[in-house]
């Protein structure tokens, strides 16, 4: 402060893990470049948190077990039964299960489904895809969506090791603004 007396820092919590808090951030660089002042965007995030949507899936449940997420009974006879979880993080910043699909295609097809279903003018956003060693996966999702909903523009990044640490390789995460999470 005292090097830099002018300058102003603010802090917001997002509530967002991984690509998601990535997305609120491009937002804010967008918004900035629009002529708002760092108070104007500080308050923007804050008004927009919560229409930040991430929904993401996993391939192989035993890291979810690890992570204390689910228990080890869940994991085998989900993995038995090649139950893939569909999960987001709720407006208390929690991961939360909200939907299983039977197989890695139906789960990928889950998130395509969650763009028809909470965002707000899917063709005009850029949205924000995270994988962990599928990327393969992780464009499938990224072309269904352009086919689907028109969406021009879809951003597709590697999750990081500590959020890979818990997802485990096989993880697809989807980042879009929405009417809600």
């Amino acid at each position: 402060q005292a090097k830099y007396p002018d300058r102003k820092l603010f802090t917001v919590d997002t509530l967002c893990a991984s690509l998601g808090q990535g997305l609120l951030v491009w937002y804010a660089a967008r918004q900035r470049d629009r002529g708002m002042s760092i108070e104007e965007v500080r308050d923007w995030i804050e008004d927009h948190k919560q229409n930040l949507c991430h929904q993401f899936t996993v391939d192989d449940l035993h890291f979810l077990k690890r992570g204390g997420r689910i228990s080890a009974a869940t994991a085998m006879v989900g993995s038995m039964l090649h139950i893939k979880p569909v999960l987001h993080v709720d407006d208390e910043g929690h991961l939360i299960n909200v939907a299983k699909a039977r197989g890695r295609k139906a789960s990928l097809t889950a998130l395509v489904d969650k763009v028809g279903e909470l965002a707000e003018d899917p063709a005009s956003q850029t949205m924000f895809i995270s994988n962990s060693d599928c990327l393969e996966d992780a464009q499938f999702v990224a072309d269904e969506i352009k086919t689907r909903y028109g969406v021009k523009e879809i951003i597709i990044n590697s999750i990081g090791p500590v959020i890979g640490a818990h997802t485990g390789p096989g993880c697809v995460a989807l980042f879009f603004m929405g009417k809600h999470r």
